[in-house]
């Protein structure tokens, strides 16, 4: 454009009668309708859609008074960016183009209108723009139905939201696993949350697929990462333990109490995974140990903070029991029995406590259904157990009923007697069948 074009353009405003030579008029079906005077040398300068409009081609060129009044239909929505478009041609070469925009939306609202006006420097300035700024959700939900629509020349606008190679998120995901199980006396505690629900999230399926499925390799780094998180765990308990190590005891019951949130979350994923086994075995073998700590422990908060952290773990290691996906030896369900039944019903009693004391703190409020699942557990742990043994758990129960009120039994109780009940005519028939001995079948004492 020579200069002389350039200082004409620069004089002429949208509106200027007496200039103009062109009129726009923009029309919905609301009825909307509104004159735009124009200069036909801006127009087809920026826009193919005018330069084809105003040319001798066009079907109705002939038509009188067609080339001096082009229609543009519009929807009630796009109205002002109609406009604002209009103005836009008379500016956007004497402006930066990073200076036209205020907000996500309206660059987004003026691009549409630029696709159907074919304006390829407003469209080169949208997506540039687009293509550089943060967008707020409702923003790239908006963006999602707009852009894909719009051709090749957009699509910068959507790089970030395209897949990412499988081998990308192979990588992010081990990294975010070793932050997720990094050791508690790292300084990094503040950002493993956010890991650790991230890594959750991706191995999800909910609307969508996984966005990284648990192939061998990835299974296999997961158990090392817990392995090494176990082995922190029972470190710190022979440390807490051991009377050498006094002095740091504090710290050290702190720094457990991370770790049971870690493992908290390890159980989450090892239940996704199916892959609970050596996590329940190692729980099973450390629950004296960790049951000691919270006796040996005198600092009120700390006892609240413990017990509340191995809660959690406990309720997801008897589900683990409960629904068969770890098979232990009746010796150990028995242990873990007798050794989390009574904790369970401390725990819960304290808390309680707590509670009508008028003490309102937000860790005191576990979820009830965990309080839910654990009672559930027990129950059916406790049925799965010889019948003698289930005698004793409830007799004990039944002695202290007056002060027990969790975990209720009753179902536990109920089953029991009518299986005691009917134990010998029971057997007896199974006894009758060819190859059967009731030798077999006797009842516990």
């Amino acid at each position: 454009m020579d200069n002389s074009n350039h200082k004409g353009r620069s004089h002429c405003q949208v509106g200027d009668r007496s200039t103009s030579d062109v009129v726009v008029r923009l029309r919905t079906k609301d009825g909307r309708d509104e004159w735009l005077y124009c200069h036909s040398h801006i127009l087809t300068a920026q826009s193919k859609y005018f330069a084809d409009r105003l040319s001798e081609k066009w079907p109705t060129c002939q038509i009188l008074d067609s080339r001096n009044c082009v229609e543009v239909f519009c929807l009630e929505s796009t109205f002002d960016y109609h406009v604002n478009l209009l103005r836009l041609l008379y500016v956007i070469t004497d402006i930066p183009t990073d200076d036209l925009w205020n907000d996500v939306r309206t660059a987004l609202g003026i691009l549409g209108v630029a696709f159907q006006l074919e304006c390829k420097t407003i469209i080169s300035a949208c997506v540039n723009y687009l293509e550089a700024v943060p967008w707020e959700e409702d923003e790239e939900e908006e963006i999602l139905k707009v852009i894909p629509h719009m051709g090749p020349e957009a699509e910068p606008i959507l790089a970030r939201l395209q897949p990412v190679n499988s081998s990308l998120v192979r990588q992010i995901f081990l990294s975010a696993l070793r932050l997720a199980t990094s050791s508690p006396f790292s300084n990094i505690n503040d950002l493993k949350p956010s890991a650790q629900e991230q890594l959750e999230y991706m191995l999800t399926e909910d609307d969508d697929a996984p966005l990284l499925m648990a192939d061998a390799e990835i299974k296999l780094e997961i158990n090392e990462c817990v392995k090494s998180l176990i082995q922190t765990f029972n470190n710190l308990l022979d440390i807490i333990l051991d009377p050498l190590h006094l002095d740091g005891k504090a710290r050290n019951v702190q720094v457990l109490v991370f770790c049971l949130t870690d493992l908290a979350w390890t159980c989450r994923i090892l239940r996704r995974l199916e892959t609970m086994k050596d996590f329940v075995s190692n729980w099973v073998d450390a629950s004296d140990k960790i049951v000691q700590v919270v006796e040996q422990t005198s600092v009120a908060s700390e006892i609240i903070d413990t017990r509340i952290g191995i809660i959690e773990v406990v309720a997801k290691v008897l589900e683990a029991i409960k629904h068969g996906s770890v098979i232990l030896q009746t010796s150990k369900r028995l242990h873990m029995v007798k050794v989390w039944l009574p904790f369970v019903r401390t725990t819960r009693s304290l808390i309680d406590s707590l509670a009508n004391n008028g003490v309102d703190d937000l860790k005191l409020k576990i979820d009830s259904d965990i309080w839910e699942l654990l009672e559930s557990a027990f129950v059916s742990i406790i049925l799965a157990l010889p019948s003698g043994e289930q005698a004793e758990i409830i007799t004990e129960w039944l002695q202290n009923q007056h002060v027990i009120r969790y975990p209720d039994l009753t179902e536990a109780f109920e089953v029991w007697c009518y299986r005691s009940k009917v134990a010998k005519r029971r057997l007896s028939l199974v006894g009758d069948n060819p190859g059967t001995t009731t030798a077999s079948f006797q009842p516990s004492a």
